[in-house]
């Protein structure tokens, strides 16, 4: 209930020279630290996908609300059971599943079983059956170039949109054409992320992304699990319970070091879809051996601190195309911006031969630099703190800085007005004064006397009363309807003029969404680079060199990356698989002295998948059954592997069956290598070398192991007995002393049933006390 006054706003400070160009303004101070949180707080992400199809090809395309962009495959080949679609459903794990009511038999068997799945986590997808009129390929095609993206300028004329979607879109793949149409018609039934909004309210698209999932390695979910390269746990903060899981000790665990939350997503996403090309290998490579170089230590600790002021761009975007824009967008967006150009600048001074660095410096354009100039002159970050809405800063538009103005100089302008009224009211009436209101306007308020208790009792000649609030009476005076057609309402005024300039420059910010985006891309790629830059200097890896000559894997003094974290000691083996000998390598040796952590684990579903490039690990297979089911298992699995010849897989077996060697189960022949971990007995100790070499374990030695774990020596001589007896087919007798032991006991739980025996219990039957306990009990003891 006062004026709200506006200070002089003053150049926020940035970083320094070092970090990014001087050529522009300097960045905004960092928000608040309320304000960041909220900026980082996001509603759950949701994936909606749209599949069809026909003769044998998939056309795929998802909606991810995460960033509001549409991620379409082109026209895929797939199997009549579906195996692709399976595995982007595995991966993307969609919310819901929208496709044409009209289906072959294969879809309709597939959408069955994805429907029943209630054991799928966090829960199987919705189903969603449109008519199939609505994935006609005209209709399809016409949803498509008549949506409104905030991606393409408004400037470009209806021919200029089609060609520039027609270098996005493959309009030639028609079954994804016809699955982005339903996509779309869904998105614009169910109003996805606008449910609430206006429906005048387009649904935000940012963009259109295509993605493949051709050249990259098969690796199913058991597998991620077993190898621990992912392991989620409960999060111990309380506040953290709503998110559930953070991640626990595993391979993405120690080398994310991401800087920006779409770096840590974009490794996630190489972990998920590690790719087989060669050229994209050796160009991240190339990136992390440069960084590796101790003379680049610096520029890579610049870089890292750049990337922490990237932020989560597509979610600004997506408010500024709803007018949710808050003021710590501004600020995040600003910061972002000016980081992009850090990096940009920095790059330009890297080797052009890195292909990374030739995009930053090229496709960091001029864009960002005028979107920063923009906001940098016209948005006043102190003042929107203060006031928690965009304002802006002097000299941006005269006519707000006029009625700002005026609005700062209402104070002593409305004391001279409330002394000019005194004088005109009842002597009675000590004070007044005049106040301003938004909306309402302005208004002479006079304290309320103790003659005035009933209504009646507020009515003053010449003043209209509005009403009362806190023991003072408000009226509208001659003088105070002047200043309403005078002054008018300043406050809504100045509110309604720098929300049109603020959507003003949202329009110039959207027309440039495009060269944000691709900032995002680059700028996430760097981060996960440096991420693994530094991982690989603190550990001390190596890069691998890829030759397609080498059809097969040959690792020199291998470690495994989580193992040698919690060990004490670790010994590095080395493993070569390729040409056509030793593709089968089996692994023995007693327990605990490394097989499992040499090899790490068993793939489930191999037999049916594995080709002649794929790798096979099987850790202890048949364990969990009888020895005799186990170990035939065992051997027909790896036979059958065997049996096709130069095609088989190849192989890593670590087993306790020492029977599988010594019974001869498996075929003779080149394909077949045999290792074992190397050992040593210094007197009733068995020393662990972990090293793997040539042989055959000759023993499971597992008193040795049950000893190292703390087993008492008696329980252990019982078992080497045991052992010994199997081997030599004799028959197995209980231990003498444990059997007069339990002699005794029963001998005196019977002696203590006669002590407690009533003779002279009339309801005591001797004949049944015989039979039921004393008998049963005599036949224990002897």
């Amino acid at each position: 209930m006062a004026s709200v006054g506006a200070t002089p706003g003053r150049t926020p400070q940035g970083p320094g020279p070092r970090e990014a160009s001087a050529s522009f303004p300097s960045p905004a101070p960092v928000p608040d630290p309320r304000e960041a949180e909220e900026e980082e707080e996001e509603e759950p992400a949701e994936i909606h996908l749209c599949v069809l199809w026909n003769s044998g090809y998939l056309g795929i395309a998802y909606y991810d609300t995460s960033d509001s962009t549409i991620y379409f495959m082109p026209d895929a080949p797939d199997h009549e059971s579906l195996k692709l679609l399976q595995r982007v459903l595995d991966e993307i794990d969609p919310q819901s599943v929208v496709t044409s009511a009209k289906q072959d038999e294969n879809m309709t068997r597939f959408l069955g079983k994805l429907a029943s799945q209630e054991h799928r986590e966090p829960k199987r997808p919705e189903i969603i059956l449109l008519p199939s009129v609505d994935f006609g390929l005209e209709i399809s095609k016409q949803r498509l170039l008549s949506g409104n993206y905030s991606f393409i300028p408004d400037s470009m004329t209806a021919t200029e949109k089609i060609l520039f979607l027609s270098s996005i879109i493959p309009f030639d793949c028609l079954l994804t054409v016809r699955a982005l149409g339903g996509l779309l018609k869904f998105m614009g039934r169910r109003r996805i992320g606008v449910e609430l909004e206006d429906y005048n309210v387009s649904i935000p698209i940012l963009g259109f992304k295509k993605f493949a999932l051709t050249h990259l390695v098969s690796i199913d979910q058991d597998t991620y699990s077993v190898l621990q390269i992912f392991k989620s746990e409960p999060h111990p903060s309380v506040y953290k319970v709503a998110s559930g899981l953070k991640e626990g000790l595993s391979l993405f665990g120690i080398l994310n070091r991401c800087r920006c939350k779409w770096g840590e997503k974009l490794l996630r996403l190489w972990f998920t879809r590690p790719t087989q090309d060669l050229e994209e290998l050796n160009s991240r490579l190339d990136v992390i051996q440069f960084f590796l170089l101790p003379q680049n230590l610096d520029m890579a600790q610049m870089l890292h601190r750049l990337l922490g002021h990237i932020k989560n761009v597509p979610l600004i975007l997506k408010r500024m195309k709803l007018s949710h824009t808050k003021v710590s967008d501004w600020q995040v967006l600003y910061k972002t911006v000016y980081s992009a150009l850090g990096l940009r600048d920095a790059c330009r001074s890297l080797p052009q031969s890195i292909q990374l660095f030739r995009d930053i410096a090229q496709e960091f354009s001029d864009d960002l630099h005028h979107i920063a100039s923009l906001i940098g002159k016209v948005v006043d970050f102190e003042g929107s703190l203060a006031e928690n809405r965009f304002t802006v800063l002097p000299n941006i538009d005269p006519e707000i800085d006029e009625k700002k103005r005026r609005l700062t100089g209402l104070p002593s302008f409305l004391t001279e007005v409330a002394r000019k009224e005194l004088e005109n009211l009842d002597p009675r009436i000590p004070s007044c004064s005049v106040i301003y209101i938004p909306l309402i306007g302005f208004l002479l308020c006079i304290p309320r006397l103790p003659s005035m208790v009933e209504t009646s009792d507020f009515e003053i000649e010449g003043l209209d009363f509005m009403f009362l609030s806190e023991e003072k009476l408000h009226y509208r005076s001659a003088r105070t309807k002047e200043l309403d057609a005078l002054l008018g309402d300043l406050h809504c005024d100045i509110r309604d003029q720098e929300t049109l300039l603020m959507y003003q420059l949202q329009c110039q910010v959207l027309a440039r969404a495009a060269v944000l985006t691709r900032v995002l891309d680059l700028a996430s790629r760097l981060d996960v680079l440096l991420a693994l830059a530094s991982a690989a200097r603190d550990y001390g890896y190596s890069r691998p060199r890829y030759s397609p000559r080498l059809l097969g894997v040959r690792i020199q003094n291998g470690r495994h990356p989580l193992m040698e974290l919690c060990a004490r000691t670790f010994v590095p083996n080395s493993a070569e698989c390729g040409g056509y000998k030793g593709r089968v390598k089996v692994i023995t040796g007693p327990n605990s002295s490394g097989k499992s952590v040499y090899l790490k684990q068993q793939v489930a579903k191999a037999v049916n998948n594995a080709t002649e490039r794929s790798l096979v690990l099987i850790d202890e297979f048949g364990k969990g059954t009888n020895t005799v089911d186990g170990l035939a298992l065992l051997a027909a699995v790896i036979r059958h592997w065997l049996a096709l010849g130069p095609t088989c897989p190849h192989i890593f077996v670590a087993t306790n069956f020492l029977s599988l060697i010594q019974l001869q189960l498996l075929p003779q022949g080149p394909l077949v290598q045999y290792l074992t971990m190397e050992t040593c007995e210094d007197g009733n100790d068995l020393v662990f070398f972990y090293q793997v070499c040539e042989g055959v374990a000759n023993a499971s030695h597992a008193s040795h192991t049950a000893a190292q774990a703390g087993l008492p020596e008696k329980l252990i001589a019982r078992g080497k007995e045991v052992s010994d007896l199997i081997c030599s087919g004799e028959p197995i007798k209980p231990v003498k002393e444990l059997l007069k032991e339990k002699q005794m006991e029963n001998c005196q739980m019977l002696v203590d049933k006669f002590l407690k025996l009533d003779l002279e219990d009339p309801s005591l039957d001797l004949d049944i006390f015989m039979s039921q306990e004393v008998l049963p009990a005599a036949a224990t003891i002897l």
